[in-house]
């Protein structure tokens, strides 16, 4: 890692909710720190804390103490509208269900974020073909989701997780709804994109998706259990098409 840049920073972060009369603790006191151009997974068994840790990266959630800083800016205790303008500013999601707009072509899809951020149309379609050139789908751009695999519409929830040149790409279990061949395939494409300069952070349950990461956090019960360097990711891998 050439570039030291901090993109988060996170100290003491608790998250606790009330459920009817229990308070469940989620986090109970979350440290980290991740660097521009990191490729980190955020990995733990059901209740370890690692969806509430995620909600709380992504801005979709605030914790209930402790601090987080952001790209330089503490988001720990902003509100809704502040997290929304961060959000659309500084993260780019990729979720299992990829989430696209099924009335949209591919390329409407990848406009949206240009849209709430207010760029104007010709400005967006320019930078949201680039995106889709960028994960090589620029023959598919004008089908809907429907018309397009699994593998496809998750290279068009990558482009629109890009399109904005977001600080963080965060990444929810990508290839839960993938076959294995189609998650080679994501992650390969995801691997371009860290060796590009960007900043990606996988979440995941699969042992197989975390050993691409350089970096490997593992949560239990609402605490960092271990963070360790990856001595040995997986790379580029070659996939293998049915005959």
């Amino acid at each position: 890692m050439t570039n030291t840049k901090t993109l988060i920073d996170i100290t003491n972060i608790k998250k606790y909710y009330k459920v009817g009369d229990v308070i469940v603790k989620a986090l109970e006191g979350v440290s980290v720190q991740i660097q521009q151009n990191e490729y980190v997974a955020i990995m733990g068994p059901s209740g370890s804390g690692k969806s509430t840790l995620m909600n709380i990266l992504g801005c979709l959630d605030t914790p209930t103490s402790g601090t987080y800083i952001l790209n330089g800016t503490d988001v720990s205790q902003l509100e809704d509208d502040s997290l929304a303008e961060i959000r659309n500013k500084e993260i780019g999601f990729v979720f299992q269900t990829f989430n696209l707009l099924p009335r949209y072509s591919a390329l409407e899809n990848v406009t949206l974020p240009l849209i709430y951020a207010g760029i104007g149309k010709t400005e967006r379609i320019a930078m949201a073909k680039d995106a889709i050139e960028k994960v090589s789908l620029t023959d598919r751009m004008l089908h809907k989701p429907n018309e397009l695999s699994g593998g496809q519409r998750q290279r068009v929830a990558v482009a629109r997780a890009l399109v904005n040149n977001p600080s963080i790409i965060l990444a929810d279990e990508p290839t839960g709804n993938l076959d294995s061949k189609t998650s080679i395939d994501i992650m390969n494409l995801f691997e371009e994109i860290y060796r590009q300069g960007n900043t990606i952070i996988v979440v995941t349950h699969e042992e197989e998706i975390a050993r691409h990461a350089r970096r490997i956090i593992r949560l239990r019960d609402g605490l960092i259990e271990t963070d360790e360097i990856n001595p040995s990711p997986i790379t580029l891998q070659k996939v293998v098409l049915p005959e």
